[in-house]
């Protein structure tokens, strides 16, 4: 059993929901975001997604594309996020990277597989890889024993949605709306429908993302869901804490500090709504 659908187990166990925390690497630089990762284990979050900054985020709100920008301009390659992957794995929280297919395509994918488990990863996200086209990251997921986890939207047809849940292996990614990350006001309304089409599919864990941002927003989702996954919130807080305090490279303090407790606050959210 892999460390993914371990803890999605011990969560099952726990009755509760579980926090799926995603920042990027390098952002707003490479030592600061060491600390960000390793604050969010000891708050609340039961797996860390680390995000690999990208040249064009297309399925990313603006306000992980300009975290993707930070990351880029301050010179993080595929290299820092295996490091950075290192580091939050010694945690002992199961960590996934995020990315988008083309830097696991040039690095070469059966090295990026090998690379990323040696580092003591989990698995990937891979927002722009359809299962139809992944045969060679299948294949080397599965010598490496990582995990994979595709997208469902609201727009897949059952079909494909048996399509994406029979490739996954961890969780099945289910994206709560039409449209690209960041806050909203509210979880889509497709959400647990979405949720309830996958269920027949599948018995791995279902997670949802996409403006997933704040408390109420997370014990939505416990309702009908396994677990919660929040990126942009996390990425909003670091930039907030950083505005009041002169800029972002300057306060690694406030911005962890201010991370660690929205992390802190989604963990509590997650437990009341199944309680």
């Amino acid at each position: 059993m892999s460390r993914i659908a371990t803890r999605f187990t011990a969560l099952r166990a726990e009755g509760r929901g579980g926090l799926v925390a995603y920042l990027t690497a390098g952002d707003p630089d490479l030592d600061t975001s060491m600390r960000l990762f390793s604050g969010l284990a000891p708050t609340g979050a039961d797996l860390i997604e680390i995000g690999m900054p990208f040249s064009d985020p297309m399925a990313d709100g603006p306000v992980i594309q300009e975290a993707s920008y930070r990351a880029l301009a301050g010179g993080t390659r595929v290299a820092d996020v295996l490091h950075t992957v290192q580091a939050v794995a010694a945690t002992g929280v199961p960590v996934l990277v995020m990315t988008y297919w083309n830097p696991v395509d040039r690095y070469g994918v059966r090295a990026f597989a090998r690379d990323l488990a040696a580092a003591g990863g989990s698995g990937l996200i891979t927002p722009d890889l359809p299962p139809e086209e992944a045969g060679p990251w299948l294949d080397a997921s599965d010598e490496n024993d990582l995990d994979r986890v595709f997208l469902a939207a609201p727009s897949s047809t059952d079909q494909r949605i048996a399509k994406v849940a029979s490739a996954c292996r961890g969780f099945v990614y289910a994206a709560s709306l039409m449209g690209i990350t960041g806050t909203r006001e509210a979880v889509g309304a497709q959400a647990e429908d979405l949720v309830q089409r996958i269920r027949p599919h599948t018995d791995l864990p279902v997670a949802v993302g996409l403006g997933v941002s704040n408390v109420a927003q997370a014990a939505q989702v416990a309702a009908f869901a396994d677990g919660a996954i929040v990126g942009s919130a996390f990425v909003r807080r670091l930039l907030d804490a950083a505005d009041t305090s002169g800029g972002v490279a300057g306060t690694p303090a406030a911005g962890t500090d201010a991370v660690a407790e929205l992390a802190a606050e989604l963990s509590a959210a997650l437990r009341r709504a199944r309680s």
